[in-house]
């Protein structure tokens, strides 16, 4: 009772709700991202409407995508899909596009954050609309780098440093694109590429104070849960209402950040 008290003064009923809020919005989102991707449209906006100023959402959304791209990148090994030094060689070109966006992440105010965040929201959304290679045709390996592989994958980095979300949609048709790597090969690559431009991003926003813990391992722990049940119970089954609550959802987020009502 003493230790229900204290926990109880400690947080109060309504963030205790925010969390449950959080946690189930972590559960939605980690479903998402094994069925279409794209779970940060719905958690970065979600944590700015939680109070959070626009950096401090990017920055505390980034601890579930670390602890998702370590346990996606885990995954691929032990079913013994991966090439860890073609992947780092395609991350290193990520990394100072990475460093430069997550600097003007944290420069920039909360206002413009939000615009354009809510930009975005709606690009990506249309881009979803694009027929995606059914097809899985393609190299597993690939000997020499196309040149222009060079600067799409600098803006990639910059991209996932300053906002991350929808950047898995970038990398999937870079590399399946230009690099003419097969579907399989590209997931496996872009699961480590985003780990490792991450790891510099998320030590930017944890030196600038721009982390809420809390929420933070809130949302990771249902991100996690959602993944897992996702993968484990095929929910590809219900992949075009996921993709119709997503668009909606997204659609009512953007609005909201424009102010338009």
């Amino acid at each position: 009772m003493l230790i229900f008290t204290f926990v109880i003064t400690g947080v109060g009923l309504e963030e205790y709700l925010q969390l449950f809020l959080l946690f189930a919005l972590g559960i939605v989102a980690g479903i998402i991202n094994v069925v279409a991707g794209g779970g940060s449209l719905l958690t970065v906006p979600a944590l700015i409407f939680m109070g959070l100023e626009g950096a401090m959402a990017n920055g505390t959304n980034r601890l579930s995508i670390l602890i998702q791209s370590l346990s996606a990148v885990s995954s691929f090994k032990k079913e013994n899909v991966s090439d860890f030094k073609m992947s780092l060689r395609l991350s290193l070109f990520t990394l100072p596009g990475a460093v430069a966006g997550v600097i003007a992440a944290v420069k920039i105010s909360s206002e413009a954050f939000q615009q354009t965040l809510a930009v975005i929201m709606i690009l990506v959304l249309i881009s979803m609309l694009i027929p995606k290679a059914k097809n899985n045709t393609g190299n597993k390996t690939v000997k020499k780098f196309p040149r222009l592989i060079y600067p799409v994958m600098f803006f990639i980095g910059f991209y996932g440093g300053f906002i991350q979300a929808g950047v898995g949609f970038l990398l999937m048709a870079a590399l399946h694109y230009i690099m003419k790597m097969d579907l399989l090969t590209v997931n496996m690559h872009k699961a480590f590429i985003v780990l490792v431009f991450t790891i510099p991003a998320m030590l930017v926003f944890i030196i600038s104070g721009n982390v809420y813990w809390l929420y933070g391992l809130t949302l990771s722990a249902g991100n996690g849960l959602g993944a897992w049940w996702s993968a484990k119970h095929s929910v590809r089954k219900g992949e075009k209402f996921i993709k119709i609550f997503m668009f909606a959802a997204v659609i009512i987020m953007a609005v909201k950040l424009l102010n338009i009502f």
